[in-house]
């Protein structure tokens, strides 16, 4: 054991673990290794809307004006809303609408090979989309020379990373009382020739198929449900026009499975942020 004591001359570093493991076996299975026909790895089924079983909390950070945890199997995020505060160059200050500013980051131990905590070029792209996707949901005119700051932190990353994103953050934001004409939220489709999946995992995502296939790709919408519109799309990949309009609306579906969930959950931040009844 190692032990220390007051004077420096008498320090002596801690002994390590007496047994370790190869990072080798916490890596995952190669994506090529997965199966294009039957089951997915996680039991759910191909070529039907089957999404993962998704957690949702409101108001977790008191902090923040307003906060969302969200869970989808291990893609787990975090989003805290700051704001309407002013806007600190005068230049960018606009008189009849507010700026929507959004930050999405990985932490260092959401991903297989770790990062650093610098914003990369994958984070602002994702930021940009996040912005994009938001931007039509909310309210600015109510805002006139004002921001409002939305900052996402990806906790682990097991695919559909911005599709859960983009519900996370629309969850904070009606968590922190602004006004918006509709919840977003969002849903991913990987294809895979004449399959598809539903909510794909990472190994799912970073699959590629060893023969040369039409209609491979990826596709990422945001959509606001009561008014039935799209508010962002994202795709990779090559797919024909017949299967992009199937996808999305299979990414459609997909949003409106997830839509009484995120209700509830706004609605159990309410009532705990609620005053209790007075007793008359």
């Amino acid at each position: 054991m190692g032990w220390f004591c007051g004077r420096p001359s008498c320090i002596s570093i801690p002994e390590g673990p007496e047994v370790s493991q190869c990072p080798s076996l916490f890596s995952s299975k190669p994506a090529a290794s997965l199966p294009s026909k039957g089951p997915r790895a996680d039991g759910r089924q191909r070529d039907q809307v089957d999404v993962r079983p998704v957690f949702v909390r409101c108001g977790l950070v008191s902090q923040a004006k307003g906060s969302a945890y969200i869970e989808a199997g291990s893609t787990k995020l975090m989003c805290c809303v700051y704001g309407p505060r002013e806007i600190e160059r005068k230049d960018e200050t606009d008189m009849t609408c507010g700026r929507l500013v959004t930050d999405m980051r990985f932490a260092p131990f959401s991903c297989l090979e770790r990062g650093a905590w610098i914003q990369g070029s994958q984070e602002k792209d994702l930021s940009l989309m996040l912005q994009e996707s938001l931007q039509p949901a909310v309210r600015l005119n109510k805002y006139p020379r004002s921001q409002i700051e939305v900052n996402v932190m990806v906790l682990e990353s097991s695919g559909s990373v911005l599709a859960h994103a983009v519900t996370c953050a629309s969850l904070a934001l009606a968590d922190a009382g602004i006004e918006m004409y509709d919840l977003v939220l969002g849903c991913s489709v990987r294809q895979d020739g004449a399959s598809y999946v539903v909510d794909p995992s990472r190994a799912e995502e970073s699959r590629r198929s060893s023969v040369g296939r039409e209609n491979e790709g990826g596709l990422t919408i945001a959509f606001l449900p009561s008014l039935n519109q799209i508010s962002g799309l994202e795709s990779d990949g090559e797919m024909t026009e017949e299967t992009l309009t199937a996808a999305v609306r299979t990414c459609i579906e997909g949003c409106y499975k997830l839509y009484p969930v995120v209700q509830q959950a706004l609605c159990k931040a309410v009532r705990r942020a609620a005053p209790p009844p007075s007793e008359s």
